[in-house]
C-alpha cells in the first residue's frame, strides 16, 4: 500500500491507547464451495480480536494455493468480488491480526496465514497466541540456514516444519509445536486437510463447527460460526490436534496428557459477549461478574453506568444485584475511527469527547457508579472521571470487573511493560487518589473465579485458569522475556 495513513492500525474500542489489545483471530473452512467467502465472513465476526490486518489462503484442485493479505478491516478488503474471485476452492483459512509479536509497524510480510512449500506439498498456518521461546528458536534456525521473511514469532512454526523428518504434514506440525513454548491455537491447511491444534494448557480458544453435509469449521470463537450458519460441535481440547478431511475427523494428543489453563481474560474482555465458552454465555459470565462485584464492593449511589461497550454486561449485573438503576450515562460514537481532521494538540486533547459523550441531563447532581472491564494505565479512567464531573455529577465511583492488572501477558496479548501498569506501581487506595474518584474497587480474584463458574473460587495450589496478568503466576515460563531482564514474581 502506498498511503502511509492507510497502514495505521484500526481499533474497535474507543480507548485504543489504554486497553489490553486482543490477540488475534483464526478461522478455517473445509468442504464448502467458495470456502474463502465463508472465511471472510468468519473473520468479520472475529474483527474485535485484531483490526490491524487480515489474510486468507485458499486451495483449489485446479489452481492450487492462492492468498491475499491486506491492511485494515475485513469489510474494506475481503468483500470485493474482484479479490475473492482470486481465492477459489473448497478449503481456506484466515487470520485477523493485532501485532503482539514482531514489528509494531504495518509490514505486509508479517500478515498471516504463513505459507510454505514442502516436499509433500504446500501448507499454510495461522496462529493465535505467542511463543515465549521464539527469540531462541529464531537464532537457532538462522544459524542453521533458515531465511526469515517476517518479524513474527509464528514464522518459526513454518521453519520447524520444514526441518522435520516426518512424512505427513500433520506430523510435521506436531513435531514443530513440540519445540515451541507458549500459547498457540493453530488453524492450518494442506491441499486436502484442515488442521486445528491447541497448546497443552489451552490458553487460547479454538472451537469446531459443522456446516452443510460434509463441511467443517475451526474458529477462535463460536460467534463466528453463527455468521455462516454453522452448528457448534465442540471446543478443541487443550493439547488436542484434529485433522479434518473428506468429512472425517481424526483426533490425537501429540503432547501427551495435559491440564487446561484457559485465559480468564477471555471471559472478562476479549471474547465477544455473544460467544460461548465452556458451555456458558460470555454475556452471562460478565453479568455474573457484575453481580459478584456488587456483593464485594457495595456503595450508595443513584445510577450505575457502564463505560461503553465492554463494561455494559457487568454494569447490568451490578445494577440487578444492588438495586441501583442502570443508565446509559455515556454514549459512544459508533463511527469514530481515526481523527478526521488534522490532529493538532487541541484536537488530541478533545479525543475522548470525539469518541464518547456524557448525557448531562441524566448525570447532573447524581452519585454515579462507573463500571469498566479493567484499568491498565489509568489514563482513560481519569479522562472519563473528568467528563462525568464536568457534566455535574455529585460523586464518581469506579467498579472494575477484573482484578488489578499488575503483570504483563506474554501469551498473545499486547500488554504494556510492567512499569506502565498502574496496578504494578500503586495500591488500590493510591490508584483511587491518582484517578481522583470518591471510591475505586476491583473484583477479587476469588470473586472473578466464582463468577466464571468456579463455585469454590480459585484453587491456589493449581489454578483452573491462566490469570498471570492478575496474579503474576505464569504457567509457562516466559524464557525470552527473562533473557531480556524480566523478573518473575518470587515464589511465596
Amino acid at each position: 500500500m502506498s498511503c502511509p495513513a492507510a497502514q495505521k492500525a484500526h481499533y474497535a474500542h474507543p480507548f485504543d491507547d489504554d486497553k489490553l489489545k486482543e490477540e488475534c483471530g483464526v478461522f478455517g473452512v473445509v468442504g464448502v464451495t467458495d470456502a474463502a467467502n465463508f472465511v471472510a465472513l468468519g473473520l468479520h465476526a472475529l474483527q474485535h480480536r485484531g483490526q490491524e490486518a487480515g489474510g486468507i489462503v485458499a486451495h483449489d484442485a485446479e489452481k492450487g494455493f492462492n492468498s491475499a493479505h491486506r491492511f485494515g478491516y475485513v469489510r474494506d478488503n475481503f468483500t470485493k468480488s474482484s479479490l475473492m474471485e482470486t481465492l477459489p476452492g473448497d478449503l481456506a483459512i484466515g487470520h485477523v491480526r493485532y501485532s503482539t509479536a514482531g514489528s509494531k509497524a504495518a509490514v505486509i510480510r508479517d500478515i498471516q496465514p504463513f505459507f510454505g512449500e514442502f516436499s509433500m506439498g504446500g501448507a499454510a498456518v495461522a496462529h493465535n497466541g505467542n511463543l515465549t521461546n521464539a527469540d531462541a528458536l529464531r537464532r537457532e534456525l538462522i544459524e542453521r540456514g533458515a531465511i526469515f521473511q517476517s518479524s513474527s514469532d509464528s514464522e518459526c512454526i513454518i521453519h520447524l516444519m520444514a526441518r522435520s523428518i516426518q512424512r505427513k504434514h500433520a506430523d510435521r506440525i506436531a513435531d514443530a509445536l513440540r519445540r515451541v513454548e507458549g500459547a498457540f491455537s493453530i488453524v492450518a491447511m494442506t491441499r486436502t486437510k484442515l488442521i486445528g491444534v491447541r497448546d497443552p494448557l489451552g490458553v487460547r480458544p479454538l472451537v469446531m463447527g459443522r456446516i452443510g453435509d460434509n463441511g467443517y469449521v475451526l474458529s477462535s470463537e463460536t460467534c463466528a460460526l453463527d455468521i455462516i450458519g454453522a452448528e457448534f460441535v465442540r471446543e478443541i481440547d487443550p493439547g488436542e490436534m484434529v485433522v479434518i478431511q473428506d468429512g472425517r475427523i481424526e483426533s490425537s494428543r501429540p503432547f501427551g496428557p495435559s491440564t487446561g489453563r484457559f485465559c480468564i481474560f477471555e471471559h472478562v474482555y476479549f471474547s465477544r459477549p455473544d460467544s460461548i465458552i465452556g458451555g456458558r454465555s460470555v454475556y452471562e459470565t460478565r453479568r455474573a461478574i457484575g453481580v459478584e462485584l456488587a456483593r464485594e464492593a457495595p456503595v450508595d449511589a443513584d445510577l450505575v453506568c457502564p463505560v461503553p461497550d465492554s463494561g455494559t454486561p457487568a454494569a447490568i449485573g451490578f445494577s440487578q444485584e444492588s438495586g441501583i438503576p442502570f443508565a446509559l450515562g455515556i454514549t459512544r460514537n459508533q463511527y469514530m475511527g481515526r481523527t478526521f481532521i488534522e490532529p493538532t494538540e487541541q484536537i488530541r486533547n478533545m479525543g475522548v469527547r470525539l469518541k464518547l459523550n456524557v448525557n448531562k441531563s441524566l448525570i447532573r447532581g447524581k452519585r454515579v457508579i462507573l463500571v469498566d472491564d479493567s484499568v491498565v494505565r489509568g489514563t482513560t479512567s481519569r479522562k472519563i472521571k473528568d467528563m462525568i464531573l464536568d457534566a455535574g455529577a455529585k460523586e464518581v465511583h469506579f467498579r472494575i470487573a477484573s482484578p488489578p492488572t499488575a503483570w504483563p501477558c506474554f501469551y498473545g496479548v499486547d500488554t504494556p511493560n510492567r512499569d506502565k501498569l498502574l496496578a504494578a506501581k500503586m495500591t488500590e487506595d493510591e490508584m483511587r487518589d491518582w484517578i481522583s474518584v470518591d471510591s475505586l474497587k476491583f473484583i477479587s480474584l476469588g470473586g472473578l473465579y466464582r463468577a466464571v463458574g468456579e463455585a469454590e473460587g480459585r484453587n491456589n495450589a493449581c489454578p483452573q485458569y491462566c490469570d498471570a496478568c492478575f496474579s503474576g503466576e505464569y504457567p509457562i515460563t516466559p524464557s525470552d522475556q527473562i533473557e531480556k531482564g524480566f523478573e518473575m514474581k518470587a515464589a511465596e
